[in-house]
């Protein structure tokens, strides 16, 4: 997150920062990283459950101008570190009764078969970052405010929080900027003994800074605590602005700590950076954020992950930033269910809440795409099913691998459906998709948008339907089960509303969709009625378009090889 200083010489640091931002890393490529396209992402916080990766993130609004625009959290997972499924938003700022803004760096983990997310926002009371703890009995939410109050008032500078559970079972929450504070959590995780501590600053914890009475160390700020092999790593943004992601060490939880250099040096294109650090399938990973998609700037970040592998002596080696991001951690199933929202890379579309549960695809016009990596067809597929909903005359998926111009093995034809939200499942046959390859999923039509898409599944060459009913009740990475409907990746905020989304222009957002969500269309609202107010409302409309015209035609302008 942003540190909290805002004398002048800060903003116009920033503001310099701003400026020099987009040139500051390739903003188009056809690579995996950044790993979520739809929209911008930041703060990155990882957790795994049960075999699969959930990645917690913020949520830049494309209106965000000359400070950070965050009203929800994000959540996504995978089983691959390819693949990457749109869980929705399962947490938004104004869950919090006491909260009046704000929704910045947060972490969830798991105990007692609940789940708990510490996040950051702004008191109505105190007026005042606070940090507050939610509760759910799914990991993708929807999340609730667990105590009506918020967990932290200790003017610690209380943004970032991240929690930890020892191997004893006692968990700890540490945050703060410019300071460093802890708690030891109760076994509740919704309350804590003892007092606030406050970590003493030293140069030999957390590298020496000069020229700074208020921030004697390196470290800024966005704590990120976790163990390995009996040692305490914490991660952290330091150094000021801009941000290079560093760590200390320590044999205890509570410190000492010993200050061990620098992971992520500068670079991206943010002034900021966050770290979250994690083993999945027996690798260890580093996610972080930085300004490398189209119109990304400071307060328009991605989130990003690279593969890493420990020193000998557990140190962290010096990490940098790529395109490529790594390699894929396993296959894909394409025999079973899978949302549509699974993306490894895309060109144009978004994602929207639906009506069937969970998410779907919206925003799809002519030449779209979305790849879909390391899928495993086996002996063949013998035909595809789609669900899908238009309102207007529809379009069709070309089913082709490798490339966007690879060898085209099937299309499906999308006729229109009378509604965006009113879903139909099309099939199609399928010929010469063997073993293990990129599936790109091509959307071609006429002009505007053509159709939403929910979910998609093969049918293997030696068991197809001549039905073509599809469907089924095998579930993917996307959650989806049954015919449409939709599995864990379902939040309560994810309802459907009749006329959001594709040919949905002028209805009210459902639910899962943010203030400023990118696949609902234009919706009318009560709004200014003086001409300076209707001047200022235009003029924010015309720059939340010029962001999403500048993703979708940065990611359609990418190579698509």
């Amino acid at each position: 997150m942003a540190t909290i200083t805002t004398s002048p010489q800060h903003k116009l640091l920033i503001a310099a920062m701003l400026l020099c931002s987009t040139t500051a890393f390739p903003s188009e490529s056809m690579a995996d990283n950044p790993i979520i396209q739809t929209i911008y992402t930041a703060d990155p916080a990882p957790m795994v459950h049960d075999g699969t990766l959930y990645l917690y993130t913020t949520h830049d609004e494309d209106s965000a101008s000359t400070f950070f625009g965050m009203n929800e959290w994000r959540v996504y997972s995978s089983t691959d570190m390819a693949n990457w499924t749109d869980r929705g938003s399962p947490l938004k700022y104004k869950d919090f009764s006491w909260s009046k803004a704000d929704a910045w760096a947060g972490q969830v983990t798991h105990r007692n078969g609940k789940f708990y997310f510490y996040i950051p926002t702004t008191s109505r009371t105190l007026n005042r970052m606070t940090i507050g703890v939610a509760v759910s009995d799914s990991p993708v939410g929807p999340f609730e405010d667990a105590l009506g109050r918020p967990l932290i008032t200790a003017n610690c500078g209380d943004i970032d929080p991240t929690v930890f559970i020892d191997d004893d079972g006692q968990a700890y929450l540490y945050w703060g900027n410019p300071n460093l504070c802890y708690v030891k959590l109760n076994e509740d995780m919704t309350s804590y003994q003892g007092d606030v501590v406050r970590v003493p600053m030293t140069a030999e914890s957390f590298g020496e800074r000069t020229g700074s009475a208020e921030r004697p160390t390196l470290y800024e700020e966005g704590p990120w605590l976790y163990k390995r092999d009996g040692m305490y790593y914490l991660a952290y943004p330091a150094g000021g602005i801009p941000e290079y992601i560093a760590y200390s060490t320590s044999s205890s939880p509570t410190g000492p700590w010993t200050y061990r250099g620098v992971i992520m040096p500068t670079e991206g294109g943010s002034f900021t950076n966050h770290p979250g650090i994690i083993d999945y399938k027996d690798n260890s990973y580093f996610f972080y954020h930085n300004a490398a998609l189209p119109g990304g700037d400071g307060y328009h970040r991605s989130v990003a992950v690279e593969r890493f592998t420990y020193n000998a002596d557990g140190t962290i080696p010096t990490i940098t930033m790529t395109e490529a991001g790594p390699p894929a951690a396993g296959t894909l199933d394409p025999y079973v269910m899978t949302e549509a929202e699974t993306i490894a890379w895309e060109s144009g579309v978004e994602t929207e809440a639906c009506s069937e549960g969970g998410m779907n695809v919206t925003s799809i016009e002519d030449g779209d795409y979305i790849k879909v990596k390391g899928v495993d067809f086996g002996a063949g597929a013998g035909s595809f099913d789609a669900r899908v909903a238009s309102a207007t005359s529809g379009g069709s998926i070309e089913l082709r691998l490798d490339s966007t111009t690879g060898t085209l093995v099937g299309t499906c034809m999308v006729q229109g459906t009378g509604g965006p939200q009113t879903w139909v499942t099309e099939s199609c046959a399928v010929d010469g998709a063997t073993g293990i390859h990129d599936l790109y999923l091509k959307f071609t039509g006429g002009n505007g948008p053509l159709f939403n898409f929910n979910w998609w599944k093969f049918t293997p060459r030696d068991a197809t339907d001549p039905t073509g009913s599809g469907g089924g009740q095998s579930t993917g990475e996307g959650g989806a089960t049954g015919s449409g409907g939709s599995g864990e990746g379902g939040s309560a905020s994810s309802a459907a509303t009749t006329g959001s989304g594709t040919g949905g222009a002028g209805a009210a957002p459902p639910d899962g969709a943010s203030e400023d969500e990118g696949g609902c269309g234009c919706r009318v609202i009560s709004g200014p009625s003086s001409p300076a107010g209707v001047l200022a409302a235009l003029t924010a409309l015309g720059a939340i378009a010029a962001r999403r015209r500048a993703r979708r035609a940065g990611r359609s302008g990418a190579d698509a090889s």
